[in-house]
């Protein structure tokens, strides 16, 4: 049987749009000479759907677009992703996998297993399924699981998280092609904890497993694509493109199919990983233009990159507002960054605004001793002028601050934080570097001296980051134990990291939730990013000893 994997970037919501989509891909498998073709979780309806779904004719609208998938699909068979009505007592729907084909529906699978952690919340919506589903087509006993299906192994969950495992019953009932349809969140590294797990599912079930996995980028979600098949005797036969669209044809007889993934180092990763998240986030939001405030530093050198690279250079506007303390290196390195890139460039000293604001604020400080106050006045002036170039010539103001600033509050509050979308924000500093070293071996692009001049906000005379924050290569192993490792301050100190430095950069970290529940959308692109996926409440009480 000739299968057809359609890795497809559906938009929430626009199901013209998606079922369009997956009529031109099921055209495209027929002509390849498919049996089946195979779409991602939800690939109707858009994934995540979130509290779409609570809209009373949200799924109902969706489901009017079913009569044209399936007779799109005559003489092939279809497997499709969409939202399904519970008809029991539960929850109202269910997220299921549709087989149908020549205008018939062969087959429904509801998912069981619905993960409630990190960025997933599907049991606020949908009601589990109780049984596997198994089919015989084109000479296979073909078996459906619907993304976590699959994810029930210990090594491969935070911890036991659900009593039955749906490819151990498809193991059971002799499935000899295992479909998994999925869109699930990239993150760095990911892909290989994947691999490991589909062909260990592969060896274990003596199965054919065909991994269908949504591409593109949703909000701060981005999901890499990389669909897969794997055989019985843990080979990799089949493999999708990384960070966009393709479609992928696997003979289950011959065990053979198409190969277009990449082997990307982790600085590379990562930037295909942001130019989708990017893209997608203009494109799907209606922004065709950007804006990117040019400091003369290594953070919005990078975001300018990404952003040219993502949306054109001649889309992007890069914006210089030297004020009473930067040096005049950073106008410069800034003005030469925008030449490289091609980007269009404009200087706002503000300068004039601040002296005037001072001179406002002036009777209610009086007496008063200059502090971090008139440094964060400086970065919320620079915000004022980038959210009205944003408003004024509709251009997405990207903003430039990164993880590691983030998570100990160096960020101002309607300031650098201002934005429509936090390109780095789950990119700690240190990766930063790694990133643009990476550009400027492929392009040259960033001017070496922003390279390797000390970071600095320049908000007063001779600042720099390390007056503040630890060095950056300890600050961020201490920040990837704790936010992404989740480990408690007496390890942390257990691996030889100072007591004292621990208890400041947690107190740092909780101390500042306010500040990123504030922030615009983050890119998502370690395995715990700030947001959605990590909820931790502004008002607590709670401190760790070391």
């Amino acid at each position: 049987m000739r299968v057809g994997l359609a890795q497809i970037d559906p938009l929430i919501g626009d199901f013209e749009g998606n079922a369009h989509r997956i009529c031109l891909e099921i055209d495209r498998a027929r002509g390849a000479h498919c049996d089946l073709v195979v779409f991602p979780e939800l690939a109707l309806v858009g994934y995540p759907p979130r509290d779409l779904l609570e809209l009373r004719d949200f799924v109902s609208a969706s489901r009017r677009l079913w009569p044209r998938i399936m007779d799109a699909g005559k003489g092939i068979g279809v497997i499709c992703g969409v939202v399904d009505v519970n008809e029991g007592a539960g929850k109202p729907y269910r997220n299921t996998a549709l087989f149908f084909a020549d205008g018939k529906v062969l087959a429904a699978y509801h998912k069981r297993l619905l993960p409630s952690y990190d960025v997933f919340d599907e049991e606020r919506y949908f009601e589990p399924g109780q049984s596997a589903v198994l089919l015989e087509w084109g000479g296979e006993r073909v078996g459906l699981t619907i993304c976590e299906d699959i994810w029930n192994v210990a090594e491969y969950l935070p911890r036991p998280l659900y009593r039955c495992d749906p490819v151990c019953e498809l193991m059971a009932e002799r499935a000899s092609l295992i479909i998994n349809i999925s869109a699930s969140p990239y993150h760095l590294g990911k892909a290989s904890w994947v691999e490991g797990l589909l062909a260990s599912h592969a060896v274990r079930s003596g199965a054919q497993l065909v991994y269908v996995n949504q591409v593109g980028g949703n909000d701060e979600l981005v999901f890499q694509g990389r669909s897969m098949v794997w055989t019985p005797s843990g080979e990799l036969a089949a493999s999708g493109a990384d960070f966009r669209e393709d479609f992928v044809v696997y003979d289950t007889r011959s065990r053979q199919g198409d190969r277009h993934a990449s082997v990307l180092e982790n600085g590379a990763e990562v930037i295909e990983g942001l130019l989708l998240g990017l893209r997608d986030y203009a494109r799907k939001c209606g922004f065709s233009r950007s804006l990117v405030g040019l400091s003369g530093g290594v953070d919005s050198a990078v975001v300018a990159c990404l952003a040219a690279m993502a949306l054109g250079p001649g889309n992007v506007l890069g914006v210089a507002m030297p004020g009473p303390y930067n040096a005049p290196e950073s106008l410069s390195d800034a003005e030469d960054l925008a030449g490289r890139l091609g980007i269009q460039f404009q200087v706002l000293p503000i300068h004039d605004l601040f002296e005037s604001s001072l001179r406002a604020l002036q009777p209610a400080f009086e007496g008063l001793p200059r502090d971090v106050t008139e440094e964060n006045l400086q970065a919320r002036i620079r915000g004022m002028v980038l959210m009205a170039l944003s408003n004024k010539f509709n251009r997405l103001l990207l903003s430039t601050g990164n993880k590691s600033e983030m998570a100990v509050g160096y960020c101002t509050l309607y300031g650098d934080m201002n934005g429509g979308l936090a390109v780095l924000g789950d990119v700690p500093k240190t990766m930063v570097y790694d990133i643009a070293r990476e550009l400027n071996r492929r392009h040259a692009w960033i001017p070496e001296r922003i390279l390797e001049r000390a970071p600095s906000a320049e908000l007063r005379p001779d600042q720099k980051d390390q007056d503040t924050l630890p060095p950056y290569d300890v600050l961020d192993g201490i920040l990837a134990a704790y936010v992404e490792g989740r480990l408690p301050a007496s390890e942390m100190v257990a691996r030889g990291w100072d007591p004292e430095l621990v208890r400041w950069v947690i107190r740092r970290v909780d101390q500042n939730e306010y500040k990123r529940w504030q922030a615009p959308p983050i890119l998502r692109v370690t395995s715990k990013a700030f947001g959605i996926g990590r909820r931790f409440p502004i008002a607590q009480g709670y401190r760790q000893s070391s």
